[in-house]
């Protein structure tokens, strides 16, 4: 009887101070899990699969467009874009699809999306850009759970925070780059003698590794740069890759042949990596197995020019807790905040 008092006291306590008791009893997956977009049925929606493709769930289950799901590092929650309120804005959910809430209240003309966790699960970072101005107000932020106040890292997008909350490595001006969240200082990925059009990285959860979308061909040599639109022969020629932390060991995952391989998730351990790609007209995400090169298709049903896109990976073996694991990281963002 004590103990049932204890917890009816509890809650009562949680909700004078505006705390969900739904978020409280959250549930992060004990097995993997993915993330990804389906408009399986001509609208955005956010689903939740196993990691070899079965029990394909919709989470959201909403008419407006949801989309760019991210898992929590504790994978307790679940941060997404959608624009259920006009514009595209950001979401938090629990894993099960409940408890829905915007994350911030003041509203903007210009749309939030691409969210990315900090290792601690305090933050996160997203891309903000206005879809009327031609890109002209756009970049990455960095925002606070619970705050409102948010910090412009830079004119940039496609961001990916680091697993030791060092670094957000996004794409500026086209090419992969690291920015140091505490001082802005930059380093590239590749050379820059490199061509550019890098885009979409992940990391590994050791934070020694990256997934990425890259085109290294060069145009055409009759195509004017930024006055002609960029021919789809060489379009098609985006794919993934993967390297190392420090810019060595690139190795191509996905032939250049065909449709574009795009929207890469690397694998908490990172030995798989997700991509998508156009299959009869319908966008289909597959898996490549690192090593052995092996491609396994993991949606299969869809609507012509609609279809599966992205992913994001959870695994509880990898998960991260708000201090975290020293085996996975080389250091702790409570040590940063104090330099």
């Amino acid at each position: 009887m004590k103990t049932i008092r204890l917890l009816v006291f509890t809650i009562s306590i949680l909700l004078v101070h505006k705390v969900s008791v739904s978020l409280l009893f959250a549930q992060a997956p004990t097995t993997a899990k993915i993330l990804f977009t389906s408009a399986r049925d001509g609208n955005y929606e956010v689903y939740i699969m196993n990691s070899d493709g079965t029990e394909q769930v919709n989470l959201t289950q909403h008419r407006a467009q949801d989309l760019d799901a991210v898992w929590s590092p504790t994978g307790e929650q679940i941060l997404f874009a959608s624009d259920r309120r006009g514009k595209r804005d950001l979401y938090l959910m629990n894993p099960d699809g409940s408890n829905i809430r915007r994350v911030f209240k003041r509203k903007i003309q210009e749309w939030r999306t691409d969210p990315t966790w900090s290792p601690d699960g305090k933050q996160f970072a997203y891309w903000q850009w206005d879809r009327d101005e031609n890109f002209r107000k756009f970049g990455i932020y960095i925002a606070t759970l619970g705050e409102q106040d948010v910090e412009l890292l830079g004119k940039y997008s496609s961001p990916a925070w680091s697993p030791d909350g060092r670094e957000i490595v996004c794409s500026v001006r086209g090419r992969l780059t690291f920015v140091n969240v505490r001082t802005q200082n930059q380093r590239l990925l590749l050379p820059k003698k490199a061509m550019f059009w890098q885009s979409h990285p992940s990391w590994s959860a050791a934070g020694d590794k990256l997934a990425f979308v890259w085109n290294k061909n060069p145009f055409p040599p009759d195509h004017k740069v930024g006055i002609e639109p960029v021919p789809e022969v060489w379009l098609n020629k985006r794919t993934v890759y993967i390297i190392n932390r420090d810019g060595t060991g690139l190795q191509q995952l996905v032939d250049e042949a065909g449709p574009m391989a795009q929207d890469p998730e690397l694998s908490p351990n990172a030995e798989e990596v997700l991509y998508t790609k156009v299959v009869k007209q319908r966008h289909q995400i597959f898996k490549v197995d690192v090593n052995s090169g092996v491609q396994t298709q993991l949606t299969h049903v869809g609507m012509p020019r609609f279809g599966n896109f992205g992913g994001d990976w959870f695994d509880p073996a990898y998960a991260l807790p708000v201090e975290p694991q020293p085996h996975l990281l080389t250091t702790t963002w409570a040590k940063l905040k104090k330099q």
